[in-house]
């Protein structure tokens, strides 16, 4: 796949201990890449950097995106040559409680990286992953598209409008030049998939209350999102690597990756189709708190199939089913999740839908 341009490429993914970063580094080892991981260690038990054992063939090293010593070391002494910055605090309740940590690590951490890797002449391509909630969201029911106005209403979806507005002042303040890296930025809807274990997720929380035998309480059953299974974004994100790296800055601007029109449903519907695929659980509704949660939130794709030549491939059915199977595999096992992360990584392969540029 991507013409084998991560076949024995140093890959540095920044935020590899995550959910979404184990998949994505268990993937570029599939791939043949050598990847180095740079993140702070797991912060939830269980998880899938250990379930999956996915330390194991990189190099992992365990630092803070505001240790600017560390993160530069790391870059000088790896070399790398495509980039996946995924590192953030990435929970919307969280950022109420910890705002100042969300902005040091999503604004100032992500700056960071963009130094680090500008004083790294091996880098060629760059990908900032940040967030559907990077828009200014009307709760309109039209996605979003990629010039519509950033902005968040809480400190976390603030924080991602942020990086996207640093991002491109960094591209053209410091990345016009030749011989200097293409930076791209991803935004991608809720994303779920076995192994993931933070708290105040839809999934998670489905996931704990059904294996302690409660009842699973949700806060806004109406509340409508663009879900997408893990390997939907990322393989939208590889997909940007390879052609960052091949093409250069002909790719270097912000891309939104969702999932299919009919994959866009409400908090109550994702629910009560996990249970059904999990086969136990029953759902009530929690009484909601003060916290602002958008209701209505969704992203236009038109410019990916059209510029990158993507698109979803699993539905929203499929792709809480395989979620639901990896975690009921997980729980029944308590096996080594490796092999059966590989396994679906290499079933969503074959099923792509998209030309394999």
């Amino acid at each position: 796949m991507f013409n084998n341009t991560y076949l024995g490429k140093r890959v540095l993914i920044t935020g590899h201990t995550g959910f979404k970063g184990s998949w994505l580094t268990l993937w570029l080892q599939e791939l043949g890449a050598e990847v180095c991981g740079y993140a702070l260690p797991p912060n939830t038990a269980p998880c899938l950097f250990e379930a999956a054992h996915i330390a194991d063939g990189i190099t992992s090293v365990f630092g803070d995106l505001s240790d600017t010593v560390q993160l530069e070391k790391t870059f000088q002494t790896f070399q790398p040559q495509i980039i996946f910055h995924l590192a953030a605090q990435p929970l919307v309740r969280l950022s109420y409680a910890e705002p100042v940590r969300t902005y040091q690590t999503n604004v100032m951490g992500t700056l960071n990286v963009l130094e680090a890797a500008r004083r790294c002449p091996s880098v060629k391509a760059f990908v900032n992953v940040t967030t559907d909630k990077c828009y200014e969201n009307k709760e309109v029911t039209r996605g979003y598209k990629e010039e519509d106005p950033m902005g968040g209403y809480d400190m976390y979806s603030s924080s991602k409008g942020c990086v996207e507005i640093l991002s491109s002042s960094y591209r053209r303040s410091f990345l016009q030049e030749p011989g200097t890296y293409a930076l791209a930025t991803a935004r991608a809807g809720n994303v779920i998939g076995g192994g993931d274990w933070a708290q105040d997720r839809l999934i998670p929380d489905c996931v704990r209350s059904l294996e302690a035998g409660q009842t699973i309480e949700i806060r806004n059953p109406q509340a409508t999102r663009p879900w997408q299974y893990v390997l939907e974004p990322l393989s939208g994100y590889l997909l940007l690597g390879h052609l960052l790296y091949t093409q250069g800055k002909k790719f270097a601007e912000g891309f939104n990756f969702g999932p299919h029109e009919g994959s866009v449903l409400t908090v109550a519907e994702v629910t009560e189709q996990f249970i059904r695929h999990y086969g136990k659980g029953t759902v009530k509704i929690h009484k909601k708190d003060n916290l602002h949660e958008a209701n209505l939130l969704t992203l236009d794709i038109e410019k990916v199939r059209r510029a990158l030549g993507w698109a979803p491939t699993y539905t929203a059915q499929e792709a809480i089913f395989k979620t639901a199977s990896w975690y009921q595999r997980f729980y029944q096992t308590h096996e080594n999740m490796r092999p059966f992360t590989l396994q679906q990584i290499h079933e969503y392969e074959e099923k792509i839908s998209w030309k394999k540029n």
